[in-house]
């Protein structure tokens, strides 16, 4: 398969609110380009959309991971608590080298903040 691009689509039975949080609280540029729900992570465009099957809060947060790779884990960690956003995992050590912190998005998806520095 030639994949010419990749997006991530979030569906939610209340898609306002999860379009505000990511916008708002985690703080990703929108992306008008793909729409009022579209977003920008890093390269990748992330969207929020409703989906008449989605009911409630995610069944199995675990099963998909929203990985945000970032430069600066502790400022980011901070500043998301600061605008109370509860973390399920603070700053843990992986074998190959990262550091991760892992948050919860208002349905129950698990986001993770993750810190790699490839060694020089």
């Amino acid at each position: 398969m030639k994949v010419n691009s990749f997006v991530i689509n979030i569906n939610s039975e209340q898609p306002d609110r999860l379009r505000a949080f990511y916008a708002d609280v985690v703080g990703l540029p929108r992306n008008p380009d793909m729409g009022e729900h579209a977003f920008m992570a890093g390269n990748t465009p992330f969207l929020i959309d409703g989906h008449s099957e989605v009911h409630g809060q995610a069944k199995e947060p675990q099963r998909v991971l929203v990985d945000f790779f970032v430069d600066d884990l502790a400022a980011e960690q901070k500043r998301l608590e600061g605008q109370g956003v509860k973390f399920i995992r603070t700053a843990g050590r992986e074998f190959w080298g990262g550091v991760i912190s892992t948050f919860v998005d208002p349905d129950g998806n698990y986001c993770q903040l993750i810190e790699f520095k490839q060694p020089q």
